[in-house]
């Protein structure tokens, strides 16, 4: 049998105190460890309103450019395949991709929202911040000239050009800002589109400015008879442009935005715009 003196016995139980405090020690530290990575590495899917797909929402109906034939589960389109390629960037393969429709005014007003991500040429605004969330631009706009085929100024290739020309814009809009500050400072102004085109139809003015999207609408719908675009405004880009919405404070927002800054800088933004905007991208630019 063996004997252990006191202060044998006083130095194991030191021993085996020092083993256990590092012990517990240990086994505290691997616990802070996992739970970093286990929050850093929290999977995106799960933080969808439907775990494992992503919800994305559009307008009904949704016009082409953006949406080709009101199919955005297609992925035709400037939007549709904006849509399916910030998706792929947080983690979503087309199967695991769903659409929903949404008016305009209902998907940036304030509260619970049925969609992760809304996308329909939304443009980012202090004012709508304030109730939804904003991917940085996918698109940023120009402005473009839109005077009648008949007009002294229908044959302009400059800015200089139409200087003595009365020009329109709605009032309060990028376009008069634009307008004001690259064209001339004396515009007409006018409430909405419709009042603007109207006058522009009725020879009111000599020239709209209007973002280009809506001036080649314009033009193809014949809102003014015998209408032609007379190019972009050099200049005229749109700073804030047009984001994709997200509900406010949603989890999803870093990673979407993620998404679109990568997409923008790998070039495949200018790939899709080329592809689908080239009407707008296409038109000549007056300096």
């Amino acid at each position: 049998m063996t004997i252990f003196t006191r202060k044998t016995i006083r130095r194991l139980t030191a021993a085996a105190l020092t083993t256990v405090t590092l012990m517990a020690g240990a086994a505290c530290g691997s616990s802070s460890n996992d739970s970093g990575q286990s929050t850093a590495k929290q999977d995106t899917s799960q933080q969808t309103i439907h775990p494992g797909t992503l919800t994305i929402a559009t307008g009904d109906p949704a016009y082409a450019p953006y949406v080709v034939g009101n199919k955005p589960e297609s992925g035709k389109g400037y939007e549709a395949a904006v849509a399916y390629a910030v998706a792929e960037k947080m983690g979503f393969d087309k199967a695991h991709v769903t659409w929903t429709r949404t008016t305009f005014d209902a998907a940036i007003a304030p509260g619970s929202k049925d969609y992760d991500l809304n996308i329909q040429q939304f443009s980012i605004t202090p004012e709508r911040r304030q109730a939804v969330d904003f991917t940085p631009s996918y698109y940023n706009s120009t402005q473009s000239l839109v005077v009648r085929k008949n007009s002294p100024y229908a044959s302009a290739t400059s800015l200089a050009q139409i200087k003595d020309a009365k020009i329109g814009a709605m009032v309060g809009s990028t376009s008069y800002e634009m307008a004001h500050k690259l064209v001339k400072p004396d515009i007409d102004t006018f409430n909405d589109d419709v009042a603007s085109s109207q006058a522009l139809d009725a020879n009111q003015i000599d020239a709209l400015v209007v973002d280009t999207p809506s001036a080649v609408t314009m033009v193809d719908s014949k809102q003014v008879k015998d209408a032609k675009i007379l190019g972009q405004i050099k200049g005229s880009q749109d700073p804030e442009g047009m984001g994709i919405v997200l509900p406010k404070g949603s989890k999803l927002t870093p990673a979407a935005s993620k998404a679109v800054t990568a997409l923008k800088k790998d070039g495949t933004l200018d790939k899709l715009q080329k592809q689908w905007l080239h009407v707008y991208t296409s038109l000549p630019t007056l300096g």
